[in-house]
C-alpha cells in the first residue's frame, strides 16, 4: 500500500513477525520493497489494531502515512464499516474516517513542540513529538536542502537517544509549505504523515503558516488542521498498490 508515495508491506493480523523477516520483506533489491510493515488485527465494536516497524526492523510508536493506509485496508477487507471508526495505535486509540473515496482522514496525535530552538550541526532545529519525534529546521529552497547529508547526523545525534525523524521545510505563503524527510531507521522518503503533522503545527506557532494548511511533499500534498479535540488531523489518499498471497 501506498500514502503520498511512503509504502508499506501490510499483513492481516494477528500473527508474529521478527525483525528479520521485516527487513528481509522491505528490501526494495530483493524482495517486496517498502519504507516500513504494518499488521492490522480486526477488534471488537467496529475497530481494529495497528502495528508499525520501519525497514530496519525497528519499531515505531507512531506513522501517520501508515495510519491512513490501514484505515483503507480496514474498510477495503472488511474489518469495519465505512465512515468513522476507531484504531488502536501504539499512542494510543485515534479516529479515522475512511469511505469508499480515494482519501482517508485521519487524527494522528497530539502535537507536543519544544518552545525553545536548538542549534544542531550549525542548523537551528524545532524540536517536536507526535507520539514519535521530529526535529524540524526550516530552509529558503527545499529542493537544496542537504537532506541526505544533515539528515542522518540529526538522526543518529546523541540529544535523541531513540533517533529521530528530520523535516525540512520551505514556507510558500502563509498557508502552504513544502517539504522532505529523513525517516528514522528508512532515510530519505517521499512523505511522511507525522512529519507532516510536526511541520506544519511548528510553523503555525512560529506564525509561519495558519490552519488548515497544505503539505506539499515529493510524494502528493495533505491537508493538516487541528480537530476540537486538539488532535492534529490529515487528509490525503491512501491506496492499495498490489495484493498478493505471501509465506514469510
Amino acid at each position: 500500500m501506498q500514502g503520498l508515495g511512503n509504502d508499506f508491506v501490510v499483513f492481516r493480523g494477528p500473527m508474529n513477525i521478527t525483525g528479520e523477516q521485516i527487513v528481509k520483506l522491505c528490501d526494495r533489491q530483493s524482495n517486496i520493497g517498502a519504507d516500513g510493515l504494518l499488521i492490522v488485527t480486526k477488534l471488537e465494536n467496529n475497530s481494529v489494531k495497528m502495528e508499525y516497524w520501519n525497514a530496519d526492523g525497528s519499531a515505531a510508536e507512531m506513522c501517520g502515512n501508515g495510519l491512513r493506509c490501514v484505515a483503507r485496508y480496514a474498510v477495503d477487507n472488511n474489518l469495519v464499516k465505512p465512515g468513522e471508526f476507531t484504531v488502536d495505535t501504539p499512542v494510543g486509540p485515534l479516529k479515522v474516517t475512511c469511505t469508499n473515496t480515494s482519501e482517508v482522514e485521519a487524527q494522528i496525535g497530539l502535537v507536543k513542540v519544544d518552545p525553545k530552538s536548538t542549534t544542531l550541526q550549525e542548523t537551528t532545529f524545532y524540536i517536536a513529538s507526535v507520539g514519535n519525534p521530529h526535529a524540524i529546521t526550516f530552509v529558503d529552497n527545499v529542493d537544496a536542502a542537504p537532506v541526505k547529508i544533515v539528515g542522518p547526523l540529526i538522526e543518529n545525534d546523541k540529544h535523541f537517544p531513540n533517533k529521530t525523524n528530520v523535516e525540512f521545510v520551505e514556507i510558500i505563503d502563509n498557508s502552504h509549505l513544502k517539504l522532505r524527510v529523513w525517516e528514522r531507521g528508512v532515510g530519505e522518503t517521499l512523505a511522511c504523515g507525522t512529519g507532516m503533522v510536526a511541520a506544519v503545527i511548528v510553523a503555525n506557532q512560529l506564525g509561519k503558516v495558519d490552519l488548515p494548511a497544505e503539505v506539499e511533499a515529493n510524494g502528493g500534498t495533505a491537508k493538516i488542521w487541528l480537530d476540537s479535540e486538539g488532535y492534529a488531523r490529515m487528509r490525503a489518499p491512501a491506496e492499495a498498490v498490489f495484493i498478493a498471497q505471501a509465506e514469510i
